[in-house]
């Protein structure tokens, strides 16, 4: 199991340093990425965001170019960051993937499958579904298919993937927190908030010492 977030080609994004991406794709996010390929995450998880404020009683945006693209991460109430939770069979090869609209904001509803309702929203388009039969957890990679592959695992294995993933997810953090302080800082603070409230995760009390390549804030 591996927290993913659905990234695509950065176009011509200038903003700060990221990796080159294929058209669309996951990257699965943990303590181990490059610092262009959190670069790649925080400027995906940023256009998740980057909507223009409406009636909605957030501030108008800045007029330089990063705080524009920032503001919407840092304004929003509610953020989003496409993509959500990967789960492969190793041993036949088989990959659960989250669906559209689906997001990583989300991902403690997986512990609704071991500990609530017995199932989790994954997505849509396709419809994958996780749900609970006794001590087993089903996977089905799309419900809307007839004999759609299923991947099966107990529900104490489940529980022991989402630690996992919960563990990836905080080493990403770290990271990004020590790549905001050394690419922008002067959002490092409110940036790094951003990245926890968009992953469900606590704020980091401060960045790590910094391992990540330094670049200057372009702003």
């Amino acid at each position: 199991m591996q927290p993913v977030l659905e990234v695509h080609a950065p176009d011509g994004f200038a903003l700060w340093p990221v990796a080159e991406v294929d058209s669309f794709g996951y990257l699965a996010l943990t303590g181990e990425l490059t610092p262009l390929e959190v670069g790649t995450a925080v400027m995906r998880i940023a256009g998740c965001n980057d909507i223009a404020p409406e009636d909605d009683n957030r501030p108008s945006r800045p007029a330089d170019p990063l705080g524009s693209f920032l503001h919407g991460l840092l304004t929003l109430d509610t953020l989003f960051a496409a993509g959500g939770l990967r789960v492969t069979d190793s041993a036949t090869g088989v990959a659960f993937l989250p669906g559209c609209c689906n997001g990583l904001e989300d991902w403690r509803e997986w512990h609704e499958v071991l500990d609530g309702s017995g199932q989790a929203w994954v997505g849509h388009d396709p419809d994958p579904r996780a749900e609970r039969h006794g001590e087993t957890v089903r996977l089905t990679v799309d419900a809307e298919q007839n004999g759609s592959p299923v991947i099966e695992l107990p529900a104490t294995d489940l529980r022991r993937l989402l630690a996992g993933a919960e563990h990836d997810l905080a080493g990403f953090l770290t990271l990004a927190a020590d790549w905001a302080a050394q690419n922008l800082p002067r959002h490092a603070a409110p940036v790094t908030a951003a990245l926890a409230r968009a992953l469900d995760l606590p704020t980091p009390t401060e960045p790590s010492a910094g391992n990540l390549e330094a670049h200057a804030d372009t702003a």
